[in-house]
């Protein structure tokens, strides 16, 4: 079989990345871009030189680099947490486009690691060792959230509450009422009692172990940046909860014996700190835009504009996440 040779823009990329790791003082042979499977935005690749290897994130070829694919904006964030006690990946060098045009990335260390969602992804984590990796990821965003805004690279205003329940109330609304039973009465549930905004912290948006790589039950590198913002500390915990609990993905997931529940990942986040008000509110609203997302993602495929069968088996997950967050505000 003849082999196939990498594409005209990927050789020009990987010339680009060699030079600029050279440039940032490493040596040694070089190997090609090899893709990364994974990721939700712009391009991932993995490349050695010498004895480093590294993680190359870098915008599509003729896309803007806006939004999820604004690379350089992911890195500008690990910079600045380089110094910090939050265990991040890196970086160690990048490219702007020049005059707006060119290809945008940047490399940083590829941490070994694992990332698995112990109720959702395969292989299954040993529910002794998902157990210990929850729990230390309850412990480790607190310091996310204690990192002074002042000292990094903030490009946005941060969401009220009221702001995250809007945003979530409009995917929601694009989703048939067939697909989300109950959804509507969901969304006026919280509607009705929205709590008062506290001060902004920095969120990473979407922490869960599926975004911690960790060796062993240890947490080494937080990844997957592309929607940090300022916002509220209690939107990211109530949406960490969902994950803590695999009776919420009938059909998707799995349920983990032994996973700590949802009073004690709250308390170890805590810790010694003054109680957060107004949690059960922000627990249903993780699960509200969880099935919003779930939703939308149902609603794409049933209407041919991304096809994926495995879609079919997420009517029972929102269903279930709706009917919970329900519950959690009777």
């Amino acid at each position: 079989m003849r082999e196939q040779k990498p594409a005209p823009e990927t050789t020009a990329l990987a010339a680009r990345v060699v030079a600029g790791l050279r440039e940032a003082g490493f040596d040694g042979e070089a190997s090609v871009l090899e893709p990364m499977l994974g990721g939700h935005s712009g391009l991932t690749y993995r490349i050695t030189l010498g004895d480093h290897s590294f993680v190359v994130k870098a915008v599509p070829p003729g896309q803007r680099p806006i939004g999820r694919h604004d690379m350089l904006r992911q890195a500008r964030i690990l910079t600045a947490l380089a110094p910090t006690d939050v265990p991040v990946p890196v970086v160690r060098a990048s490219e702007e486009p020049v005059d707006g045009t060119g290809q945008a990335w940047f490399a940083m260390d590829l941490v070994p690691g694992e990332s698995l969602e112990p109720v959702l992804d395969d292989p299954p984590v040993e529910p002794t060792m998902a157990a210990a990796r929850m729990r230390r990821a309850a412990q480790v965003l607190p310091r996310l959230h204690a990192v002074p805004l002042a000292q990094l690279p903030v490009d946005s205003e941060p969401l009220s509450p009221f702001d995250e329940l809007a945003r979530w109330i409009r995917t929601m609304d694009a989703v048939p009422s067939e697909l989300a039973p109950r959804a509507d009465e969901l969304r006026e549930r919280l509607s009705a009692d929205v709590p008062d905004a506290i001060d902004p912290v920095l969120v990473h948006g979407d922490y869960r172990l599926g975004n911690i790589l960790s060796q062993g039950e240890e947490p080494v590198a937080l990844i997957d940046w592309e929607i940090w913002s300022p916002g509220d500390r209690r939107v990211e915990l109530g949406w960490f909860l969902v994950f803590a609990d695999g009776s919420n993905f009938p059909g998707v997931g799995r349920e983990v014996p032994g996973l700590p529940g949802a009073g004690e990942l709250v308390a170890l986040y805590t810790g010694e700190s003054p109680a957060l008000p107004d949690l059960t509110w922000f627990d249903a609203l993780g699960r509200f835009k969880m099935a919003a997302i779930m939703g939308h993602n149902l609603r794409r495929h049933r209407e041919g504009r991304h096809h994926d069968p495995d879609q079919e088996k997420l009517p029972a997950t929102i269903e279930r996440l709706i009917v919970t967050g329900l519950e959690r505000l009777a």
